[in-house]
């Protein structure tokens, strides 16, 4: 199915699958759902995240430890479509496992569990031109790429020229990582890549609070939050982690004000 965001701002919320174990993932997915996420992003743990901070790679390095693997990232989603068909399934990993795992075998995988799209978070888009967009693109998988404040004007239009889904802007150069205040730059960056593209442009890395989606939702059209989702699992008993993630997605939207009376 499309990914589409029923909300503005939308919401993407990131999981690490395996972090503390599938299970809770899943209960806490379908909790996440539930309180207004739009698009799941489901990680695929690696033992060499980069481009991770230190909260969703400590994440990544209890799931694998866990054992967790691509294959039980799959069935997961293969579960949650079916228990959440409306919602949108991403799969969010470095090139790695995807390539162990064999690229077609996992596109054709991904389709049948019902997955929408997939981010390849180390992946440039030289690289992903020929076989990786061919395979994509034959089992109907949104290809989504990350565009940062560096980006240039020529890479900007060659990445929103294969995107689909949407466009995942980073907010700043780096790692992920909450972060007080949004990179001043984040609104540029989306501006400039409106001009290439009409998909949603989601903007990620160190967006945490309402504060953040509020702003973010006068030039952007949703937010990814991962790393304060994943730093709120690590701190919460396992058994009390849906509701708590529940209760943080809740907050993030402005509540509608009251109408007044005379």
């Amino acid at each position: 199915m499309p990914i589409r965001f029923a909300h503005h701002p939308g919401l993407v919320a990131y999981l690490t699958v395996g972090d503390p174990d599938v299970a809770t993932t899943r209960a806490i997915a379908v909790a996440a759902i539930d309180a207004g996420a739009d698009v799941l992003e489901l990680g695929v743990p690696f033992s060499d995240p980069l481009a991770d901070g230190p909260v969703i790679e400590r994440a990544s390095h209890r799931a694998v430890a866990n054992g967790t693997t691509l294959n039980h990232v799959l069935a997961l989603a293969s579960d949650l479509r079916a228990a959440r068909p409306q919602t949108g399934l991403v799969i969010f990993s470095y090139l790695n496992p995807i390539l162990r795992y064999g690229l077609e075998r996992f596109t054709n995988d991904a389709k049948a569990a019902g997955v929408d799209g997939v981010l390849a978070t180390d992946l440039t888009i030289e690289e992903a031109e020929g076989h990786y967009l061919n395979a994509m693109l034959a089992a109907n998988l949104a290809p989504i790429f990350l565009v940062a404040p560096t980006s240039t004007d020529d890479r900007l239009r060659r990445i929103a020229a294969v995107s689909q889904g949407f466009v995942y802007a980073i907010s700043r150069v780096g790692i992920t990582g909450t972060r007080q205040t949004l990179a001043s730059d984040a609104r540029s960056l989306v501006e400039r890549l409106r001009r290439f593209t009409q998909l949603p442009i989601v903007l990620g890395f160190g967006v945490s609070n309402a504060a953040h989606v509020a702003a973010l939702g006068e030039f952007a059209d949703a937010a990814a939050i991962g790393s304060a989702i994943v730093g709120l699992i690590e701190k919460t008993a396992p058994k009390e982690a849906p509701a708590a993630v529940a209760q943080f997605i809740e907050g993030l939207r402005p509540v509608p004000a009251a109408p007044t009376t005379r």
